[in-house]
This record gives C-alpha cells, sequence and structure tokens, in this order.
C-alpha cells in the first residue's frame, strides 16, 4: 500500500486549522519509469489475488456485524475512530472500516456493494485514481471511501459533475453516512456564505469543482487562512476577518474525474468583480462595426482550433485610418488590434447554440465537454460583451480579476486526493504526471455485451439527419430505445426537427433543457423511447432498461458527434451495455462536422464526399481516432501552457509589493 495513505491529515494543531500543501505535490517520476510502473499496475498477475484477500477480510468484518444490535455497531464504531486516528488508515484497520461501511450500505439502502466497488473504494484511499467502468456502480464506490476516511476523522470533500448531483447524492447516502455516526453537507451555487460554511463543516461535503475552487479563493482574499488566528481574533473581541468557509484542503474524491482534471483544465478558475463600465460599450460596439467591414483573406484569417482571429498587414493598416477620428481611447495600436481581433472572432467562429445559447436575454456559456450550460462562466478581455451587442443584447459590466487557479494547481495541495471515471486510460499520462496520481482498472463485473457495429460517413448533415432518421424508426418500432449523440444545440433542433416530420416521438436533452435532464437521462432505457442528447448531458445519471428491452438487444447508441477526446468517445458508448446488460453502439458522420472539415485537407474532404457512400465501415473509425490524437495532443499542449502561465503569474504576484 503506497506509505502516503498512513498520514491522517486533520486539522489541528499538528497541521494547523486551514491544512493544505503548501508545496504542491509534483509526481517527481520520471516519464519512462512512470509508464513502467503504470504497465506493472495493469500486468500484475498477483493484484487480483491480493484484491480477493483483501475483499475477504472486507466480507468477514461486514458479516461479523450481521447480528450486532444498535449499540454494539455504535460501541465498534467509537473503537475503531479511536484505532483509525492513532494508527492510521492501514491494512487491517482499512478492512475493518471499509467492512462497517458495507454493512451500513446493507442495513440503509438496502443492497451489500459488489466486490469490484470495495476495490475501486481502495483504490481512492490509497491516493490512486479508479477507471470503472460507466454503470458499475461509481457512486456507492465513492461513499464507501468516503465513509471510510471521515471515520477515521478526515474532512472529505467529494466533488462531482453539477449541482443536481450533489444534492441528490448527498440526500441519497444520508442514512448510510448517518448509520456510522457521520454528517454529510451539500454546497451548491445558490447557497449563502453561511450555508456553505455549514456544508463544509460536515464530516463529508458534496460540491462541484467550481464552487470548491471559488470559495477556495475567498477564503485566500485579504487575509491568512489561519483559523486559529481567527479564533483568537473573535476571543479578544474584534470583528476580524469571517471564518474561512472550508476547513483546509484534506481529502478530496473526484467523481468523473478525466472530466475534472483534464477537461475542463484548459480554462483557469477566475474570481473577479464588476468595475465601471466608462465607455467600454461604446469602444465595443465600435469595434463590432469596424470587424464586419473587413474582408477574410485579404484582412483578416481564422484560426478555428484556437477560436481565434488575427488581422493582416492590410487589415492593421485599414483599422489604422479607421480609429484615426474615433477618439483618444483608439491610439493604442495593440489594444484596438485585440479588441477588433475579438470582435471577428465573435462575428465569425463563436456559435448561437454551439459556443453559447440565449436565455431570458442573457448569453450562456455551452460547456463544449459536457453540453450543459457554465452556469456563472463569462469570457474575459470583452469576449462576452462583444457577444452580448452581436445578439442585440445590452453589455453585462465588465470585470477585473482579483483572484485566480487552475485545476492543475488547485487539487495538488489536497493531502490527500483521489477519484474515479470510466475513461481514464487515454490520459494516465499526463494525471500522473500533472496530479501524481497513478491509474488502476477496476475489472468488469461482469463481461461486456456491447456490439460495436461498422461506421458510416455522409457527405452533408441533411443526408445524415435522413439516414438517423430512418434508423431510428427502425429500432423504436423493433422496441429497441435509441440514445442520438449530436454535436451541438444546433445540431439536436435540426434533427428534433427531422423526427417531428417523420412523426417520430422523442425527447431532446441540451443546454435548453438543461433543467428536466435526470427525468429525460433515466426515461431514455424504455421500450421504444428516442433521445437526443448533445455530447454528455445526463451523465451521472443511470439509464435502465425497461420491460422486454433487453431480449430486443438493449440500448442503440447512435454516436453522430465528433469528439475532441477518445475518452468522450468511450463515455457515450458506456451508456449502454452496462452491467452484463446487452446493447449496441455505431458512429455515423458528416463531413461537415466541425472537426473533420476544420482538420481535414480541402482535396481529401472533396475526395470524401465524392465516395462517403461506398467507403468500407473501418475508414470512419480510423480517420476520427487519428484527427481525434491530434487534437488530444494540441488540447495537452494548451494545459501545459495554461500550467505554467498560472505558475509565472503566482511566481510574479508573490514578489509584487504589498500595500
Amino acid at each position: 500500500m503506497n506509505p502516503r495513505a498512513a498520514a491522517l491529515p486533520i486539522p489541528g494543531l499538528l497541521l494547523g486549522a486551514y491544512p493544505e500543501r503548501r508545496e504542491p505535490r509534483q509526481s517527481g517520476t520520471p516519464p519512462g519509469l512512470g509508464a513502467l510502473r503504470t504497465l506493472v499496475d495493469r500486468a500484475d498477475a498477483l493484484q487480483r489475488r491480493r484484491d480477493r484477500q483483501f475483499v475477504a477480510r472486507v466480507r468477514a468484518h461486514d458479516a461479523a456485524l450481521a447480528a450486532a444490535s444498535a449499540e454494539a455497531m455504535q460501541a465498534a464504531l467509537r473503537g475503531l475512530r479511536i484505532a483509525l486516528r492513532r494508527d492510521g488508515l492501514r491494512g487491517a484497520l482499512l478492512a475493518q472500516a471499509l467492512g462497517c461501511a458495507c454493512r451500513a450500505a446493507r442495513q440503509t439502502l438496502g443492497f451489500a456493494p459488489f466486490d469490484t466497488q470495495i476495490i475501486a473504494a481502495r483504490i481512492v484511499l490509497d491516493n490512486r485514481l479508479a477507471e470503472m467502468a460507466t454503470g458499475e456502480g461509481k457512486t456507492l464506490a465513492v461513499a464507501l471511501a468516503a465513509a471510510t476516511a471521515a471515520l477515521a476523522g478526515i474532512p472529505v470533500h467529494v466533488i462531482t459533475a453539477n449541482d443536481y448531483l450533489v444534492t441528490r447524492d448527498a440526500q441519497t447516502l444520508q442514512p448510510l453516512y448517518a448509520a456510522l455516526g457521520l454528517s454529510v453537507g451539500a454546497v451548491t451555487q445558490e447557497q449563502s456564505p453561511e450555508q456553505r460554511r455549514a456544508g463544509y463543516a460536515c464530516d463529508i461535503t458534496y460540491c462541484t469543482a467550481k464552487e470548491l475552487v471559488f470559495d477556495y479563493l475567498r477564503d485566500g482574499l485579504g487575509r491568512t487562512r489561519d483559523g486559529l488566528q481567527w479564533r483568537l481574533e473573535q476571543l479578544a473581541g474584534g470583528a476580524g476577518q469571517p471564518a474561512p468557509l472550508l476547513r483546509g484542503l484534506c481529502m478530496a474524491i473526484v467523481d468523473e474525474a478525466d472530466s475534472i482534471l483534464i477537461d475542463e483544465a484548459r480554462v483557469p478558475l477566475i474570481l473577479s468583480r464588476p468595475v465601471d463600465a466608462g465607455q467600454q460599450a461604446q469602444y465595443l460596439e465600435q469595434s463590432l462595426r469596424i470587424a464586419a467591414g473587413l474582408r477574410q483573406g485579404a484582412e483578416f484569417h481564422l484560426q478555428p482550433e484556437a477560436m481565434a482571429a488575427t488581422l493582416s498587414a492590410a487589415g492593421c493598416a485599414r483599422l489604422e485610418r479607421e480609429a484615426a477620428g474615433l477618439g483618444p481611447v483608439w491610439h493604442n495600436r495593440l489594444h484596438r488590434e485585440e479588441s477588433v481581433a475579438s470582435a471577428l472572432a465573435a462575428l465569425h467562429l463563436y456559435r448561437r447554440d454551439r459556443h453559447y445559447m440565449v436565455r431570458e436575454a442573457k448569453v450562456h456559456i455551452i460547456d463544449e465537454t459536457t453540453g450543459r450550460i457554465a452556469a456563472g462562466r463569462a469570457w474575459s478581455r470583452g469576449l462576452h460583451q462583444l457577444i452580448e451587442l452581436k445578439e442585440g443584447l445590452a453589455p453585462t459590466a465588465p470585470y477585473e480579476t482579483i483572484a485566480q487557479i487552475t485545476y492543475q494547481r488547485f487539487f495538488p495541495r489536497y493531502l490527500r486526493l483521489g477519484g474515479l471515471s470510466g475513461t481514464l486510460a487515454e490520459s494516465r499520462a499526463e494525471l500522473l504526471a500533472i496530479y501524481g496520481l497513478p491509474v488502476r482498472r477496476v475489472p468488469l463485473r461482469r463481461p461486456s455485451r456491447r456490439k460495436v457495429l461498422p461506421g458510416r460517413l455522409f457527405a452533408d448533415r441533411a443526408g445524415l439527419w435522413e439516414a438517423v432518421a430512418a434508423r431510428v424508426q427502425a429500432m423504436a418500432q423493433s422496441g429497441r430505445p435509441v440514445l442520438v449523440g449530436t454535436d451541438s444545440v444546433a445540431d439536436s433542433a435540426s434533427l428534433s426537427r427531422r423526427l417531428s416530420e417523420a412523426g417520430l416521438v422523442h425527447a431532446v436533452l441540451d443546454a435548453r433543457f438543461d433543467r428536466e435532464e435526470a427525468a429525460i437521462v433515466a426515461a431514455a432505457g424504455a421500450r421504444g423511447a428516442i433521445t437526443v442528447a448533445t455530447n454528455m448531458a445526463g451523465r451521472g445519471t443511470d439509464i435502465q432498461l425497461g420491460d422486454g428491452v433487453a431480449e430486443q438487444g438493449g440500448l442503440h447508441i447512435l454516436c453522430c458527434q465528433v469528439n475532441a477526446a477518445r475518452r468522450i468517445d468511450r463515455q457515450l458508448a458506456g451508456r449502454c451495455a452496462r452491467q452484463g446488460d446487452p446493447g449496441s453502439v455505431e458512429t455515423w458522420l458528416s463531413l461537415q462536422s466541425p472537426l473533420l472539415r476544420g482538420r481535414l485537407p480541402g482535396r481529401l474532404l472533396g475526395l470524401l464526399r465524392r465516395r462517403a457512400a461506398r467507403l468500407p465501415g473501418w475508414v470512419t473509425p480510423a480517420l476520427v481516432g487519428l484527427l481525434q490524437r491530434l487534437e488530444e495532443r494540441r488540447h495537452v499542449a494548451q494545459r501545459k501552457r495554461l500550467l505554467e502561465f498560472d505558475r509565472n503569474l503566482d511566481h510574479r504576484l508573490s514578489f509584487a509589493p504589498r500595500h
């Protein structure tokens, strides 16, 4: 077992009232040795035997409590807590604590954890990441790990995808935790500081990564994070600063770890405050007007991969002429060129119902990974206001940054860190290098019965949607439910119209219907159900097969999207054929998909367009796989640049004069 697992990160005299790793850990493992270590983890034939032995010990402790009275159970828990505080989460005590958690799950939730869930919990408690296939029961595995750590007195943050899952999991698992004498809290976006502080004061706190990071940044503003100093100020009768929201960064369990630690790690978390708008609205309106008059190719060039535009020499010269009579604010060459370049990106690259949507006269960013609205997020450097003006809306007040951090620098500050996801293998090297987290795969509880069918490529979206409608109709008539994954809100709307024209009753799950997400996903496995979903909307909610569906072949996934990473394809495919159920998946794509259109040379696109109907089934996955590998490399480089920028910024600020 990892030696670090024995250390107990608990607020107190030893680690202070706000424990965290001041010098964030890095792997320190040379890439070659890290890969070798991961390979050994996977190939070790003894690992399965060690797992069986450990599970047997956990089961023995669980069985020993079967006939125990409530009083005897509480007495056993009191003795266990004392031993854990003294000796840490070591072998025998770890098995005993997990046995208690399994017994509580039986008594309160009505079912016993599977062996694979116990194995996953142990991996997490060993400061590792567990790759556990979709549908194998990650929620309970997380609960077992969180309960075991909390029994040792460690404050645990369980980080999940959205506020709905935060509230659902905290409420659903509360009886399990209560049976062990543990308190559980939930921190969501709409809560007040007092409610947040109460949530973080619990033994186990469910929250989203964004809320957690912003609360951490708020704790760090204008005051020391030494809670003991705050208590002394209160005892002295001074008002002092408000108490910190968190109790430090003791332990985090990250559910859907790849989504948070990889996919969402390309954007820094910025705490900001509104500033006086002044003449900004007029300046941005002028930027849009100038940008709208520039000629693509001659005066500006688009960079779709970077979502950016650049001015040519001719464009810069024209901008200088037009800016001459617009006032002093336009005299700064770099400033005006940056503003017009942002306006060009807003006009030509950022698409409504793909990158953002308009709801209640406000622009809301759509998260490209989840397909959900990214609540509370706004583009910086005037881009958000430019898009608002483009849509005919009043621009919101500009903001100034007062604190920021990246996930790459935040999560390594935890003294203990682990997590789970169904798709980690493709990013194991980056997870080890940046977060110091090895990945270990948990075996399937039952053999997979998923069928992967040959792919198809279509010349345009119109042909794709026509074929999809016919395929969906045939599937639904046979009694099989179908889940169609699309690239964007606009694509889901186009397909929805085509299905409606064909008289097919269906449900749509995208950023416009995020409030109904859980109900729509829960019904997606019903006999003959048709569901259209953007990207991974609905992730975190199980799809249960309806009566007779398994006999017809189970849920069918029709993937009509090109994801930037192979992992996300596996996430979508993982919605079917869960826990040994039957199911199938196939990929149908249009050459108008953004990744294909943006990355393939024009001549190759033309050739594929002419031969699309006659291409063999292996061409589509091979082509997409190649493009995804290129895109994955670009995203890895982007995350590295962001991490270096964040480190350099922190270094510069540490030497800035304090006022």
